[in-house]
């Protein structure tokens, strides 16, 4: 299902037609093409003669036929419309449609004015142009362009990493030649056209083609690709990050894993784990005070900064703050900036630094970052990472319950349990 543009309603009664594709061989994956295909519908829509339609019903009015005149002015306030009127012995009727918005409380009004003999049929016909569009758009105030659910813009990418363009500079961006001839927007596809002589170019020249249209058989080795061959998928991805033109020193690479950076999408872990998810939904501040405090003792193992990412874009007014919460970073951003965006802004200013890591699991979230140098790290992997951290903490401490993990002694660290409560009872003085 998607949604329109005008007041964010679901969209009926619309073809949607593939007719072009372009793909590279190692780094398209079908999760890139159902992510554009997403986007392609919103910047057509965005770009096409919307119409906002409304229910209608198809009804059937009779009276007394002396009645008729105020029947027929009736439906007109009403915005309907209707033939004329048929008479039946001592009835006239009266049939059209009108839209359902406007008949609210109708019935017992016809009631009323003829005297309990007028009676009114109504069913459910179907959907037709909004008789006010303009008003009942601005009363929702449905804004496409912030729609961050459902962006109107697209992601490219160049050298390496990816960047956003809105809905009204793609053409001067895209790589594959339009097959919808510019005349064609709001007026819809012909199908009966022949496709070979319909490549109208929309945007600039551009010579960095990557191969020609696809077909059926490589769209089908892509997904093939992407959930067979997962392994092959990796190996491209780790070839392009790690590509350089020289070997880093010996003093560089240390340096690099002892300055790590773990990012962490907090609201795409909290409904991704199980957990979490199940008590978000009784509690959203209690799942994420417990996220916080799961990553706080994670780090507290792992010794590496941690920075956990909430969005706070829908507040209005929203500065965006940082708070410090034990040994962890916890940032909720600004007014109309996602932790996706956040978390690519952070990730392009440091990555080629220090070691960055983000977890996540959106799709698109992780190509942009890997883009940037950064290692992506799923929702699933991150739980993975912090139960065996956990386990090694605990089975640290059944082994030897006061010993440190910082690689300190202190004085009572090797004494036995019987010496040590011993000079327990000395310091309380019992």
């Amino acid at each position: 299902e998607h949604i329109g543009v005008l007041t964010g309603s679901p969209i009926t009664d619309m073809q949607i037609t593939l007719v072009a594709g372009r793909a590279h061989f190692k780094h398209t994956e079908g999760g890139d093409f159902r992510q554009a295909t997403y986007r392609a519908v919103r910047q057509g829509l965005c770009r096409a003669q919307n119409v906002l339609l409304e229910p209608v019903y198809a009804f059937r009015l009779e009276l007394p036929a002396s009645m008729i005149g105020r029947g027929m002015a009736d439906i007109q306030g009403r915005y309907g419309k209707f033939g004329a009127p048929e008479m039946a012995g001592e009835y006239a009727v009266l049939a059209g449609t009108v839209p359902v918005s406007e008949m609210t409380g109708y019935q017992a009004e016809v009631l009323a004015y003829s005297g309990g003999k007028g009676r009114l049929y109504t069913e459910l016909k179907g959907y037709a142009p909004c008789h006010n569009a303009e008003a009942v758009i601005s009363a929702i105030g449905y804004e496409a362009e912030r729609d961050t659910d459902n962006p109107c813009s697209s992601v490219f990418c160049a050298h390496g990493a990816g960047f956003v363009v809105e809905w009204d500079q793609v053409e001067n961006y895209m790589h594959l030649d339009s097959a919808v001839p510019d005349d064609s927007m709001g007026q819809g596809f012909d199908d009966t056209r022949q496709e070979s002589n319909t490549h109208t170019r929309l945007g600039g020249q551009r010579d960095n083609r990557v191969s020609d249209v696809i077909g059926q058989d490589e769209i089908d080795e892509i997904m093939e690709r992407t959930y067979g061959r997962r392994e092959r998928k990796k190996q491209g991805w780790t070839k392009t990050i790690r590509a350089q033109t020289q070997p880093p020193s010996t003093s560089a690479r240390v340096q690099t894993i002892q300055e790590e950076y773990l990012l962490v999408d907090g609201y795409n872990i909290i409904f991704a784990w199980d957990a979490l998810s199940e008590l978000a939904k009784v509690n959203l501040d209690g799942a994420r005070g417990r996220l916080m405090d799961i990553l706080s003792n994670y780090q507290g193992y792992r010794k590496m900064h941690l920075i956990l990412v909430f969005d706070a874009y829908k507040v209005k007014g929203n500065p965006g703050s940082t708070v410090r919460y034990h040994n962890i970073d916890v940032v909720y951003t600004k007014e109309a900036e996602t932790a996706d965006q956040y978390i690519e802004k952070v990730t392009h200013e440091i990555g080629r630094k220090y070691r960055v890591r983000v977890a996540t699991s959106d799709g698109l979230e992780q190509l942009i970052i890997m883009g940037a140098g950064a290692v992506r790290v799923s929702a699933r992997e991150l739980q993975e990472e912090v139960m065996a951290a956990g386990e090694e903490l605990r089975q640290i401490f059944l082994d030897n319950p006061r010993k440190s993990l910082d690689g300190r002694n202190y004085l009572m660290e090797y004494a036995s349990d019987e010496v040590a409560s011993y000079v327990e009872q000395v310091r309380k003085g019992d």
